[in-house]
């Protein structure tokens, strides 16, 4: 039977976050070391997301929205608004600042945000490569249809589809609509593979799984049925056999590089965003030394 890991429940930047990964029973799955569900939130006229600039080493991540509009900027001098489908990918490296916020537009009226946002860990050779900032609108994205099934391949290599995503290690992130009564492979039995359900529900081996839950699979579990309409995201990758430390915003295999990035955010060493540098999300105050994830 699969593995089930339950969501933790968190506020960022006033945006209420479920979180699955990292997860006490499992740190990393594949090369996604964070998964965080943003909302669904809703906000009222003046009201939306107040992410401050804040740093990461060592890291991707990736931000996919559902509904909503997220503006993001960094310190490499990028600034653009996310919309539903399109995919934002960061690699932090050496080290970047980036913010999240909104649009006078987007804030000026009542509005939502629901989407995913996950951290993609960089392997060691790549760990302290130059920051960099991709934006793939989602029509750019490679997507299949067949008897009812929508495959969108956000990242990585799955189905036979790649995304035009920069990627620095094996892995797949694949968003399926499907409705009733269809059955979905997983894309590679043997790399470490989770599935999260945005709606509906599906059954694995007889059991059922439904929204909210992040659920492992076993290598012999490679055929999910959906037993209503559902939305699900399918994402894992080679399993890692040398994992990174994690504290914090900052990933990285030495535990004297997070050290520095910590000492670094403190004394302002870190690269400012342009047009957004008034304020910044301090260093919490007494977050133990850096831990392996697992």
């Amino acid at each position: 039977m699969a593995q089930i890991l339950k969501a933790t429940t968190h506020d960022i930047g006033g945006l209420t976050v479920s979180r699955l990964l990292p997860h006490m029973k499992k740190r990393m799955v594949g090369p996604f070391i964070f998964f965080d569900h943003m909302g669904p939130t809703h906000f009222p006229a003046g009201q939306g997301i107040e992410v401050q600039p804040h740093p990461h080493i060592g890291l991707s991540t990736l931000t996919y929205l559902f509904e909503g509009r997220i503006l993001h900027r960094d310190s490499l001098g990028n600034k653009l608004e996310i919309t539903p489908g399109d995919v934002n990918w960061m690699a932090a490296g050496s080290g970047i600042v980036h913010s999240e916020r909104e649009s006078f537009e987007v804030r000026g009226g009542e509005h939502a945000t629901n989407g995913l946002q996950s951290w993609i860990a960089l392997p060691e050779q790549y760990s302290d490569i130059d920051p960099s900032f991709e934006h793939i609108g989602r029509h750019d994205l490679p997507q299949t249809t067949y008897n009812g099934v929508m495959k969108r391949v956000i990242a990585g290599e799955a189905y036979g589809l790649k995304s035009p995503i920069t990627t620095y290690s094996e892995m797949f992130y694949v968003d399926v609509i499907a409705p009733l009564q269809r059955t979905i492979t997983v894309p590679n039995p043997d790399q470490e593979t989770a599935l999260y359900v945005i709606f509906g529900e599906v059954t694995i081996s007889g059991t059922p799984y439904l929204p909210g839950q992040l659920v492992l699979l076993k290598q012999e579990e490679t055929h999910i049925t959906t037993t209503k309409a559902t939305r699900l995201i399918l994402l894992g990758g080679d399993k890692w056999e040398k994992v990174p430390y994690i504290h914090w915003n900052f990933v990285s295999f030495s535990k004297e590089r997070i050290e520095q990035a910590k000492h670094d955010w403190r004394e302002g060493n870190f690269p400012s965003i342009p047009d957004d540098d008034r304020e910044f999300v301090p260093l919490p105050a007494g977050k133990p030394k850096a831990q392996p994830l697992r």
